[in-house]
C-alpha cells in the first residue's frame, strides 16, 4: 500500500513515514515545488530536496520528517 493512501484516515491506524531522520536515500527528482525545491518520492511519500533539479538522480539526507512530507538536503 503506498503511503499516500488516505483510506484509513480516522480509523486509529497510524501510517509511519517510510523515511527516517538522518538517513540517506537515493531517488529521482520528479518535479519542482513552488518554493523551488526538488520533489522526490519514496513509497509515495513526498520529500522536498533543496537545490535539486527535475530529472536528476540524487542522494539526499533527511533533515526533517513530518506526517505528510519530509525535507532533505543533497549529500
Amino acid at each position: 500500500m503506498p503511503y499516500s493512501s488516505n483510506s484509513n484516515r480516522g480509523s486509529g491506524f497510524n501510517l509511519k513515514a517510510p523515511v527516517e531522520l538522518g538517513q540517506e536515500y537515493e531517488s529521482e527528482i520528479e518535479d519542482i515545488s513552488r518554493r523551488g525545491d526538488g520533489i522526490a518520492k519514496i513509497e509515495g511519500f513526498v520529500i522536498f530536496v533543496a537545490n535539486a533539479k527535475k530529472g536528476e538522480h540524487v542522494k539526499f539526507k533527511i533533515t526533517q520528517v513530518g506526517r505528510r512530507f519530509a525535507v532533505a538536503e543533497l549529500v
